[in-house]
C-alpha cells in the first residue's frame, strides 16, 4: 500500500512536535503504515530548506500554496499562527487533502463555519490539535466516570494558567493583536474546553469576564502598543445534566507554565487532576470507614493504555510531545477508515462557538445560552 505522503507548513513550535510526531508514530505503534514526509512550507526558502533537512521532508517552499498543489501530498498539518488557519485549511481540503490544523480554527467564526463547510464537502478527514485529549490519564478518567466512580458528576472547576504574557516589560507581538482573536479565551482556553467537551458533552450557556492586566506593552521599536484582546478570563458555565462549571484563565499567571488543573465533583467522590503533573491524578471515593478515606494519588502505568506502547514500566511518565504521536495515530486510523479519538472539524466549531458565546457575553454583560 501507498504510504501516506505528508505536507507541514509552519515549523515553530507546533510545527515541530507535529513532525516530531510524522516521524514517530510507526515506530511507537507499530500498526499504521509509516508516512512519507513529502513537503515543508515556510515563510522563506532558505528556512525551509533547513527544516526540511532537520524534520526529514524531502521537498521545501516558501509557498505553501506549492506544497498544497503536490499531488503527492495527502494530508496537510497546518501549524501557523491562528489567523491563517482557515485559509490553509480550506485550501487544502479544496485540493482534497486531509487537514490536521491546530487549534483554534480561527479568530472568526465565519471562518470556523467556512472551514467546516470545506471539510464537509471534501469528504476528508479535518480534525483539530487537540492532543490533551489523548492523555493515557485523561483517557482513564473518562471510564471511571463512565462507570460511575464518583457517582453523578454535578460541579467542575478548570484553570488554564501559564506566564508567557506576565512580564509587563514583555515585546508587543502578534497574540496581543485583536485579529489572533479574543486572547486567553481562544488561545488557549479551548483546550479545557476540549476537556470538558471530551468528559462531559459541550457548555450549554455561559456568563464571563475578562481582563486585561497590561493595557499596553514595549514595542521593538521602542514605542508602546496597546494590548489588543484580553489576558485573563472568568467564566461561569451550565453543562448537559445539570452540571455547573466554572472555567478560570490566565496567560499572565507568574510561575504557571502549562498547569489545567481540573476538579470534577461527584455525588459519591472526586477527582483532581493538574497538566503540569500530567502522568498522575487523584480520586476520592466516599466508601469504607471515614478515619480512611482520602484522596489517591495513581501514576501513568502501562494498564492506562497506550502508555505500554511508549514505557513498559509504571510512573516514568510521558510527555506533551508523546500526546502529539498519539493524536497522529489516532488520526492516520481515521484516515482508513478506523473510529478514533480527535476532536473533528464538527466538534471543533462547537469549542468556537462556546469561545465567541463567552465574548458576547463580556461585551453584553449577561448569560448567553449556546443552541
Amino acid at each position: 500500500m501507498k504510504p501516506i505522503g505528508i505536507g507541514l507548513i509552519g515549523t515553530g513550535y507546533m510545527g515541530k512536535c507535529h513532525a516530531l510526531a510524522w516521524n514517530a508514530v510507526k515506530t511507537v505503534f507499530g500498526d499504521v503504515e509509516r508516512p512519507r514526509l513529502v513537503h515543508l512550507a515556510e515563510a522563506n526558502a532558505d528556512l525551509a530548506k533547513s527544516r526540511a533537512a532537520e524534520f526529514g521532508f524531502e521537498k521545501a517552499a516558501a509557498d505553501w500554496k506549492a506544497l498544497i498543489a503536490d499531488p503527492e501530498v495527502d494530508v496537510v498539518s497546518v501549524t501557523t499562527p491562528n489567523q491563517f488557519h482557515a485559509e490553509m485549511a480550506i485550501a487544502a481540503l479544496e485540493a482534497v487533502k486531509h487537514v490536521w490544523c491546530e487549534k483554534p480554527m480561527a479568530p472568526a467564526f465565519a471562518e470556523a463555519e467556512q472551514m467546516l463547510k470545506a471539510a464537509k464537502a471534501s469528504g476528508k478527514v479535518a480534525v483539530l490539535g487537540y492532543n490533551y485529549i489523548q492523555n493515557p490519564v485523561m483517557r482513564h478518567i473518562k471510564t471511571l466516570i463512565g462507570e460511575g466512580a464518583i457517582g453523578t458528576v454535578n460541579h467542575i472547576r478548570v484553570e488554564m494558567d501559564e506566564d508567557f504574557m506576565a512580564d509587563p516589560d514583555g515585546v508587543f507581538y502578534w497574540k496581543s493583536e485583536l485579529s489572533s482573536g479574543y486572547g486567553a479565551l481562544d488561545d488557549f482556553a479551548v483546550h479545557p474546553l476540549s476537556l470538558l467537551w471530551y468528559l462531559f458533552g459541550h457548555v450549554e450557556a455561559v456568563i464571563t469576564d475578562m481582563v486585561k492586566p497590561y493595557a499596553d506593552r514595549p514595542t521593538k521599536e521602542g514605542g508602546r502598543r496597546a494590548v489588543e484582546n484580553h489576558d485573563g478570563a472568568n467564566v461561569l458555565m451550565r453543562l448537559g445534566g445539570g452540571i455547573s462549571a466554572v472555567l478560570m484563565a490566565n496567560r499572565a499567571a507568574w510561575g504557571r507554565k502549562g498547569r489545567i488543573a481540573l476538579q470534577i465533583f461527584g455525588s459519591k467522590g472526586s477527582i483532581a487532576y493538574d497538566q503540569e503533573r500530567m502522568n498522575e491524578f487523584e480520586l476520592y471515593q466516599a466508601e469504607g470507614r471515614g478515619t480512611e478515606q482520602g484522596f489517591r494519588k495513581i501514576l501513568a502505568a502501562p494498564a492506562h493504555q497506550p502508555y505500554d506502547r511508549f514505557i513498559p514500566a509504571p510512573g516514568h511518565g510521558l510527555g506533551f510531545n508523546d500526546l502529539k504521536i498519539i493524536e497522529c495515530r489516532e488520526l492516520i486510523r481515521a484516515i482508513s477508515g478506523a473510529p478514533s479519538s480527535l476532536v473533528t472539524f464538527e466538534d471543533g466549531l462547537r469549542i468556537e462557538k462556546s469561545v465567541h458565546a463567552m465574548a458576547q457575553s463580556f461585551h453584553e454583560r449577561r448569560w448567553i445560552e449556546i443552541g
